[in-house]
This record gives structure tokens, sequence and C-alpha cells, in this order.
């Protein structure tokens, strides 16, 4: 158990620091922050809670599964215009993905995290309605559900699922079905900071620089044209939570959920959904929301988003497996554009149009002036086209 002194140094830390917030795929918090209306994403914070040792105690309030920043009196549990109204990724039901969230380096306070899909999609229409702010009931009723949809760290085959260091196996948090950071006093690579060991600096934070924390989850068997996935950090140090949300698509699973225009509508509506971000200006679109009716596309237009800092001369190269990426040959690879980067939001795109179905492995590679390659670490990525009726997909990733 944590001592006192632990709560009463959650009150002093909360107003120095922010924390983390999701980056892959774009959660709404991540959407308001490249709008220019959130100044501090990573300080959407549920506190003061029991976040410790028991990692489901804590009731969400009005922080809800999307979360809400105080500091800016935004709430991302209902929709605006810069986020929420349609998807930022399409998935296919059943693929393992790899997600990403930012841990700020001032306030990294170690503990537990985890993701979550609700299937049951009217609870979700709640958080879908841009002229509906859902009650604290039916928010906490929201993340009962993705607690109980979890995307088990043990669900990915290979994926190291270890127990945390700072849990004893007499605790409610000795659990690892949840993903967990280092130990909080190790002494090298403490807290989340420990999870993949990423660079400081690899996201952004508005505070203290941040660290990238990836990991892969496995999506259930499950169709919605538009869903939340729902990420929960418990912190070990203090007594705080965070929480966020991305607006997907999953595509091809055998249980489906379509969206309502309204949350007291009794009735399911197909249209079909885009998403231009303000800042980034990636589309993930669909030809069609229903499977029923919609031709399988044969080919999908996959957009790649790859976060990464340059100097004047650097360029970002695509490269993989398959033919239409070179077959690994950096002389042909593809180069990716850098209209839409900035020094907050360092972005390079490309969109190749690739076979559904697809399976592949990539890399992303610098070209220097000189003309000298250096390739990102390993190992490497891979990736599945989406079947169905999707057009096109987005991939949003960040160079390691």
């Amino acid at each position: 158990m944590k001592s006192s002194s632990i709560f009463t140094l959650a009150g002093l830390l909360t107003s120095v620091a922010g924390h983390g917030y999701l980056t892959i795929p774009s959660s709404r918090t991540r959407l308001g922050f490249e709008a220019g209306i959130d100044t501090c994403p990573e300080c959407a914070i549920l506190e003061p809670v029991t976040a410790w040792p028991d990692l489901e105690e804590a009731q969400v309030g009005r922080s809800g599964p999307c979360g809400y920043n105080a500091r800016v009196s935004v709430d991302y549990n209902q929709p605006s215009d810069n986020w929420g109204n349609s998807v930022v990724a399409t998935y296919t039901a059943e693929d393992t993905i790899e997600v990403q969230w930012c841990v700020d380096h001032n306030g990294d306070h170690g503990g537990m995290f985890t993701y979550g899909i609700c299937t049951n999609q009217t609870l979700v229409d709640l958080f879908l309605d841009p002229d509906y702010l859902p009650t604290n009931d039916e928010k906490q009723a929201a993340e009962d559900c993705f607690l109980a949809g979890e995307l088990k760290c043990t669900d990915v085959s290979g994926q190291t699922c270890g127990y945390n260091p700072d849990c004893t196996s007499d605790q409610a948090c000795y659990r690892n079905d949840w993903f967990t950071c280092n130990a909080f006093n190790a002494d090298t690579n403490r807290g989340c900071e420990g999870v993949d060991g990423a660079a400081l600096n690899s996201c952004t934070t508005t505070i203290a620089g941040g660290y990238n924390v990836t990991k892969k989850i496995k999506l259930p068997n499950y169709s919605s044209d538009h869903t939340l996935l729902r990420w929960r950090w418990n912190s070990y140090q203090t007594a705080q939570v965070y929480l966020g949300c991305a607006d997907i698509a999953i595509t091809g699973g055998s249980g489906s959920g379509s969206s309502s225009s309204s949350s007291s509508s009794s009735s399911s509506t197909t249209s079909a959904t885009s998403k231009t971000s303000s800042t980034t200006t990636t589309t993930t679109t669909s030809s069609t929301t229903s499977s029923a009716t919609c031709t399988a596309a044969t080919s999908v237009a996959v957009t790649f988003n790859e976060l990464v800092t340059t100097t004047y001369g650097e360029n970002i190269f695509l490269t993989g497996s398959i033919s239409q990426l070179s077959s690994w040959d950096t002389s042909s690879a593809i180069a990716l554009s850098a209209s839409s980067y900035t020094s907050s939001n360092p972005l390079w795109t490309a969109t190749v149009t690739l076979p559904a179905g697809t399976t592949f492995e990539y890399k992303f590679i610098k070209k220097e002036s000189d003309g000298t390659v250096v390739w990102e670490s390993d190992p490497n990525r891979s990736y599945t086209v989406p079947t169905g009726c999707a057009t096109a997909a987005t991939v949003a990733t960040t160079w390691r």
C-alpha cells in the first residue's frame, strides 16, 4: 500500500507537471492539442482517486473514458468541431495493432495501463453525439464496459506481459493482463520510460518532453463503423488516473454495431465517414459503412503518417517487404511529404494503394543530404491491409 505521504505529494505534483496522453491512434486529446485548443494534452487527470493497488476501483466521474482537462475546461467525452465526429483510423477485426501513448519526462509516475473496446454500441453512441454530454453515470457505465472489453496484454502471442515490480502478489494490482511500467525507483529507465526505453522527445509534451510507450493489442471479433478505443493509465506514485479515447472503425467482425446520429435514437444509421485533422490533414474514408450492402474493396489507399524530427536536407522514405514498397530497395523507396510538418507536429506522410488483405513488413528510413541511409531501429513494423468495405486506412507511427 502507498503511504499517506504519496497522497500528499500528489496534490503538489498536479500543479507543476502534466503526465500522459494517447497518441496512436490519434486520440481526441491529441487532436485537441494539434488544433491549439488544449495547451497541455498530458494534463487530463482524474484525481484524487485510489489508483493503486486496485486498478479498477476508481470511479471516472466527469473524466469519463475519454478524459476531462480541467486546465483548459475541455471535456473530450463530447465531440467538437476538431474531434469525435468521424474516425481517425480503420482496422480489421481480430488484427493485432500497435498502439502508443506519450508520458511526460517530469510526470512519469509509473504504474500500469490498459486499452479497451466497449461493444455496447448504444452506450458508445452517447459519446459520438456533438449535441449531447454524457452524464457521470453514463460515463461510468461506459468505463465499466471498456474494462469488461479489456484488450489484454496476454492476448498478443509473444508479447512480454510481466507483473509490476511495485506490486506484490497479495495486492489487486498483481495481474499481467494490464501492461506494466518499470519499477518506479529503478536506477535507469524508471517508471513508464522503462516500457521500451524510448528516447526523450520521441513524442511531444508541453512541459518536459516525452517518451513513447508502445505496445500491441488484439482487436475483438467485432465490427463498428464508429466506435472508441479507450486508453487508461493508473499511476503508482500519485493518486491519479489518466484517460483518453480515439475514434476508430473496425471492419470484418461477426459482432457488429452501427453508430446512431443521436443519443436518443433507437435505430442505427449508416453513412460514409471521413476525418480531416485541422493540422495533420490525415484522412480515413470508407465507401460505405454497411457490410451487408457494400462491395468489398479490392484495394485500399493506405496513408502512412510518421512523426519524425528532421534537419535541413534530411528526407523520410518508406520501404518494405512487398513490391509496392520497393521490396526493401532503398534506392526506390517511397518518399514521404513534409507539407504538413511543423516543429510541434513533425509529420511526414505518404499514401500507397495496396491490395486488400495484404500482410507485409516495413520500415521508415532517413536519407541524408549526402545520400547516407539511416534505418529506424528493429524490429520491422508489420501491417495487414484491411478487408471489407473500407477504401482508405491510416497508419500512424513515430520514428524509433
